[in-house]
């Protein structure tokens, strides 16, 4: 056994054919991160839900709020995911746990192995199997480390934190909780290190995988497979642009609500979205985009893909 192998990794993310870290998880460039951190939540989960993705949200509570008290937004957590899986410790498991840590050259307890491996623009998204009594993933001292780290990424703890006032006082660092306590952590042993983790429980549960990016907003977290961020970020700009042209319309009493919302737009509402976005001072951003496909499909509507969208 070992914590964090490169092969496994590489094994569970056969979708991605870019770069890739040191220990094997994909490595999203920096230039999706920063356009996936401009739009909204709504904007980027459709374009994996209908893709079959239905579990890779979960509604969970931030350390800050997205908008500050002078009404300005707080920055948004994206970044790049490292995984890691705890349970309740056992003396046989525990001791077999600390000669493999050992052998692979971590110190400290499980927590800070995993905190010590981060680099630039990680979040950890830890399954503490939702133990929040003695259950305290992150403290004042290791969201300060997490931040030495990570600079502006975060975390995704399903379990709980401590030293709330303390962790409060980091900046640029956001961290999603499943509840406080003051006790610090105690009898837990790690199980897994980037490998797939559950966050949540039940019906509501989400999946994340080593690599994927975990964006978070003040709803909560959505974790999205990194083989579909280039094309998520495409289809989260045509949503803001269409949104855009779409309020205009139904405020002018141009198109309807029905219109607007349906999956596949006509031609016609597509000539006048591609003019508004030639001649629109506030199209400028959105010049580049292709339509190509939009119109193929609105050129071949059925009674079947005429539907609302989701």
């Amino acid at each position: 056994m070992q914590f964090g192998n490169k092969d496994d990794v590489m094994s569970i993310t056969p979708l991605w054919k870019g770069e890739r870290f040191e220990d094997g998880r994909p490595k999203v460039p920096d230039k999706y991160l920063d356009k996936l951190s401009e739009m909204t939540l709504e904007e980027l989960w459709k374009p994996i839900y209908v893709k079959g993705y239905e579990n890779q949200f979960i509604a969970i509570q931030a350390l800050h709020p997205e908008f500050k008290e002078d009404g300005t937004v707080n920055k948004k957590m994206v970044g790049r995911a490292v995984t890691a899986i705890y349970a309740p410790s056992r003396p046989d498991y525990h001791q077999a746990m600390m000669e493999i840590a050992k052998a692979q050259g971590f110190n400290g307890t499980p927590n800070q192995w995993v905190i010590d491996r981060l680099v630039n623009r990680d979040v950890i998204v830890i399954d503490m199997y939702d133990k929040v009594f003695k259950g305290t993933f992150l403290g004042g001292n290791l969201t300060t480390a997490l931040k030495t780290h990570t600079v502006n990424g975060g975390a995704v703890v399903w379990g709980g934190i401590r030293d709330i006032e303390q962790m409060r006082l980091v900046p640029e660092v956001q961290v999603y909780y499943r509840g406080i306590d003051p006790t610090p952590i105690r009898d837990f042993v790690l199980t897994g290190l980037n490998v797939p983790a559950r966050i949540g429980t039940g019906r509501e549960a989400a999946i994340c995988l080593p690599g994927d990016v975990v964006y978070g907003c003040s709803g909560g977290v959505l974790f999205i497979p990194p083989h579909l961020v280039i094309e998520v970020v495409d289809s989260g700009e045509k949503t803001q642009i269409k949104d855009l042209f779409g309020f205009e319309m139904i405020a002018a009493n141009k198109f309807t609500t029905a219109q607007i919302d349906q999956h596949i737009w006509t031609v016609e509402m597509l000539d006048q979205l591609v003019e508004f976005i030639k001649n629109d001072s506030r199209g400028e951003p959105y010049r580049n985009i292709d339509w190509t496909e939009e119109y193929s499909l609105a050129e071949n509507i059925t009674p079947d893909n005429m539907q609302s969208a989701l």
